[in-house]
């Protein structure tokens, strides 16, 4: 096994090249050299199982993969019952869909502080958590993945600490290491190997070499201020903000790591998925 890459979502690139369906994703991703996809559900899971499986089997005939990125409006950490019950709904939902899609991964928000102490939000995300992988039992979807990520502003749940504590829940969750959230809510601590290292190490050693290994990303350069971390998605063009791709890929190549490489580059996540890929290759070869 090998590092995967794809973008989330469709780039700009999707239409300008004349694509106007989903279905069509799989052509248009192959024309890059990509292998995985991540539907994006951010706004609500509007896709329904029919049209999923459509999707699914036009991304298998090409061989890329897929996951799903639940609503952003998941709270697992919401002082209030309804809103934490809802967003087990959500992660069914989403499950749901990735399952009719042929994949196996769904990318979830790990929430907000609000107004608590981080460490009782953490606890309400992790009992959340728990209620969500036995429903997901319950309904048949035990095998489907969940993936808290690592969030961008300073006022989210979703440091690196409490994603690998909300990850001890269930053997069955993967982190979502999103190494541009860590590095504009930490104000640009990503320089270089050294942190990228850090960073997987503590992944080894808080949840195992297995899922150390086949651990989901995301990776984009952000704008970030000093007062609240994360402010914008930019692209790989960018020079002033990081962090930058390449010694991670030499990391991952030297560990014999596979995880997904998912980008988030603003309306060019397609071009620098396979710009990711391609200095990935280059080192393997």
């Amino acid at each position: 096994m090998s590092a995967k890459f794809g973008p989330a979502g469709t780039a700009e690139s999707f239409k300008t090249m004349g694509y106007k369906r989903s279905v069509q994703l799989g052509e248009y991703l192959e024309k890059f050299g990509l292998d995985h996809f991540e539907y994006q559900c951010g706004q609500g899971v509007r896709v329904g199982a029919e049209a999923a499986a459509e999707i699914g089997r036009a991304l298998a005939e090409k061989n890329i993969t897929v996951s799903v990125h639940a609503p952003y409006f998941i709270s697992l950490s919401s002082v209030e019952e309804e809103k934490r019950d809802n967003s087990i709904n959500y992660i069914l939902q989403s499950a749901a869909a990735v399952n009719a899609m042929g994949g196996d991964r769904i990318v979830i928000h790990s929430g907000s502080c609000s107004k608590m102490t981080r460490e009782e939000a953490l606890e309400l995300a992790k009992a959340t958590m728990k209620k969500a992988r036995e429903a997901l039992i319950a309904e048949g979807l035990g095998h489907i993945h969940c993936c808290p990520e690592t969030m961008g502003k300073i006022n989210q749940l979703g440091d690196l600490y409490e994603v690998m504590e909300i990850c001890k829940v269930d053997d069955s969750f993967i982190p979502c290491i999103d190494f541009g959230h860590l590095n504009a809510r930490t104000f640009g601590e990503i320089k270089g190997k050294a942190e990228y290292a850090a960073i997987l190490d503590t992944i080894e050693n808080e949840l195992g070499s297995d899922r150390a290994k086949i651990f989901h990303s995301h990776f984009s350069k952000i704008e970030y201020t000093e007062k609240g971390g994360e402010k914008r998605h930019l692209t790989f063009e960018d020079t002033v903000y990081g962090p930058q791709f390449e010694p991670l890929m030499e990391l991952v190549y030297e560990r014999n790591l596979s995880p997904i490489f998912i980008c988030e580059s603003a309306g060019t996540q397609t071009e620098d998925s396979q710009t990711m890929k391609k200095y990935y290759e280059s080192i393997a070869k």
